[in-house]
């Protein structure tokens, strides 16, 4: 592509780069240029206009936009994803429905090291989105690019990305319950949550905050995701909450995370159903670590401990003002 001022009588074809007021109409940038659009032009005095001029292995903007955005979403049912119409060489990627982007962030690093005019921005790995949802967005930086390195983006890209619908259906919440303590803000901050995955809560069910009757509360629920809200914080693999999933016959994974919020969350199964320890921060509606946890296990996204070590990498959320500042010390 060769890109400059050229006569206006030499512009015919080209792609205008900049938008041109004369004679009252807008020539916006971007178009090109016809015979009708270079008279115009003349006849207002503009001797000069700035221009793309494509050559022979150039590949326009909106083309090149919408061939990188079929090669990462080849199939937009089975990917989850919706394409948009390619314009000003940008095309974006939407969700069609709840669920956790997943993507192969090694590839889409490598598609946008091929050239610095095709670009591919997504949100985050495992971020939660709502139908509508912006997942990604291909822009052709300039007019045109080449069509060697289209195809070797192409290639880098192809099916790198793809939503994960949730998976689970159903879920069930103990509530531990301490003296005279009601828990009605938890459970309706957590019904909201389920309620966004598209899960419904089938069961909500009261304990007193020990490990036999928690254990024998857990034995009564048949949902596939089960959930625990502890009137007391947990604080140890050992504490009540992950000694009662043990005693109803399951495991404990996973106790803590590095997400603050959401430090104290453990994870579990009871046979093949996941089970989620929340931690206090759960009972705000603010984002926090077990909406990660939460929305990647309805999803079925498989968790180790590498899963759980990258979540450091941007794990520090904001502060939650309804309750105490733990990172700073008190005067």
């Amino acid at each position: 592509m060769i890109f400059g001022p050229v006569p206006t009588k030499q512009a015919q074809g080209s792609i205008l780069a900049h938008s041109i007021f004369c004679s009252g109409r807008r020539l916006r940038k971007g178009m090109k240029l016809e015979e009708a659009n270079i008279e115009l032009l003349s006849a207002s005095g503009v001797n000069e206009v700035t221009v793309a001029q494509l050559q022979d292995k150039d590949v326009h903007e909106n083309q090149a936009a919408a061939e990188l955005a079929e090669a990462l979403v080849p199939d937009v049912k089975a990917a989850g994803l919706e394409r948009t119409s390619a314009f000003t060489g940008r095309v974006n990627l939407v969700a069609a429905g709840p669920g956790v982007v997943a993507q192969q962030t090694d590839r889409l690093i490598a598609l946008n090291s091929i050239d610095p005019m095709i670009t591919f921005a997504t949100v985050p790995n495992y971020q939660q989105m709502q139908k509508g949802g912006l997942v990604g967005t291909v822009k052709i930086i300039s007019y045109a690019v080449d069509e060697e390195k289209l195809r070797s983006a192409c290639a880098m890209g192809a099916a790198a990305i793809k939503l994960m619908p949730p998976r689970l259906k159903t879920a069930s919440l103990l509530v531990s319950q301490g003296a005279n303590r009601s828990d009605e803000k938890g459970i309706s901050a957590i019904k909201s949550r389920l309620d966004a995955l598209g899960i419904t809560l089938e069961k909500v069910i009261t304990s007193e905050h020990d490990i036999n009757p928690m254990a024998r509360a857990l034995s009564t629920l048949s949902s596939e995701l089960l959930l625990i809200l502890t009137s007391s914080a947990t604080s140890d693999p050992n504490d009540t909450a992950p000694a009662a999933v043990r005693a109803a016959g399951g495991q404990i994974d996973r106790f803590g995370i590095p997400v603050d919020p959401g430090n104290l969350l453990f994870l579990g199964h009871i046979q093949s159903r996941p089970v989620i320890g929340f931690p206090g921060c759960v009972r705000s509606p603010a984002l926090n670590g077990a909406d990660w946890v939460l929305s990647q296990i309805a999803c079925g996204v498989s968790l180790d401990e590498n899963s759980f070590a990258q979540m450091a990498i941007g794990g520090l959320l904001k502060e939650i003002p309804t309750r105490p500042q733990p990172r700073r010390p008190k005067k």
